[in-house]
């Protein structure tokens, strides 16, 4: 598995413009960069919840803004297009084309419901359950879908104030989701590995799980946490924790020993990167700098193993 490593001449750049505390963090992330797996196949983990409580007081502290345009969640709407844009495209990749009925979709981490409402409205949308582990999030998150009638009708949208772990396992095909999205929420888990696992029995077979991240290098570390939240203050101060960030190649590498997902050319990635001025823009390979969509279906030929197909 390669990793990013911080050439020496940038070190003395970002050290010769930093104050000595910027000059610390700099030189804390640098040592950070040396090659080191997010989650090793001998990964400890002791908790039983998924969910990290300063985690969710940050951003219930952020959950009266999430729907001003010019607030905290500033940056999520203007991703929001290309999200959908990127579930379009694993879509179109199908050896069978796009699916021609409503989808289900599963939104883990649902925020304020800025990609949930937007799914929800879609006329190839059967439905929308999204959940979110933050009380007040939640909260915002229904207060906003009553302004759109359309969201009001029975099963077309749905939130839940609870995590992943909380949900029934699904018995079959009709109890899963054709989608099942994390948007901006992996590199807020301490311990992805065992949070992915239980995300992967909700998705049917032929189903889709899409999601949003950070990869963990240098160039992330300078535009996400020095320059975004401490320089010119673009999102909250300590919303991200770079160490928690994953490399795609860790991602494709932890779904290849799952067994059934991702086979035949079904994983799909793009890197994304924000152009003050004009939004998000989608960049091939650049996964390996900062910001990226992953996209990995399940394997259709799981339906003919359930008799609930």
């Amino acid at each position: 598995m390669s990793h990013t490593n911080l050439p020496a001449n940038s070190q003395s750049r970002i050290l010769r413009h930093c104050d000595c505390r910027m000059a610390h963090r700099a030189h804390r992330a640098i040592r950070l960069a040396q090659p080191v797996c997010r989650w090793p196949r001998s990964q400890p983990y002791s908790s039983n919840s998924s969910v990290n409580p300063t985690e969710v007081s940050h951003f219930n502290a952020l959950a009266s803004s999430w729907w001003e345009p010019h607030g905290s969640s500033r940056l999520l709407h203007l991703m929001n297009p290309s999200r959908h844009d990127f579930i379009s495209t694993c879509f179109e990749s199908q050896a069978e084309g796009p699916p021609s009925k409503k989808l289900r979709y599963l939104d883990v981490g649902c925020g304020g419901g800025i990609f949930a409402e937007s799914a929800a409205r879609l006329p190839t949308t059967a439905g929308v359950l999204g959940i979110d582990p933050s009380k007040d999030v939640v909260r915002v998150a229904r207060t906003h879908a009553t302004h759109d009638p359309l969201l009001l009708e029975s099963g077309r949208l749905e939130y839940r104030n609870e995590s992943i772990e909380n949900l029934s396992t699904p018995r079959g095909p009709s109890q899963q989701f054709d989608v099942l999205t994390l948007f901006e929420v992996v590199e807020h888990i301490a311990h992805p590995a065992p949070f992915l696992s239980l995300c992967l029995p909700f998705v049917k077979p032929g189903g889709w799980l899409i999601l949003s991240t950070i990869a963990r290098t240098w160039t992330s570390w300078m535009v996400t946490k020095l320059i975004a939240e401490d320089i010119i203050r673009l999102v909250p101060r300590g919303t991200h924790n770079w160490g928690q960030y994953l490399n795609e190649e860790e991602l494709r590498a932890w779904f290849g020993n799952q067994g059934g997902w991702g086979g035949h050319g079904a994983i799909k990635n793009t890197g994304v990167i924000y152009v003050p001025g004009y939004g998000w823009k989608m960049v091939k390979g650049g996964q390996q700098w900062g910001n990226y969509f992953f996209g990995i279906r399940k394997h259709p030929e799981e339906a003919a193993l359930n008799k609930d197909a």
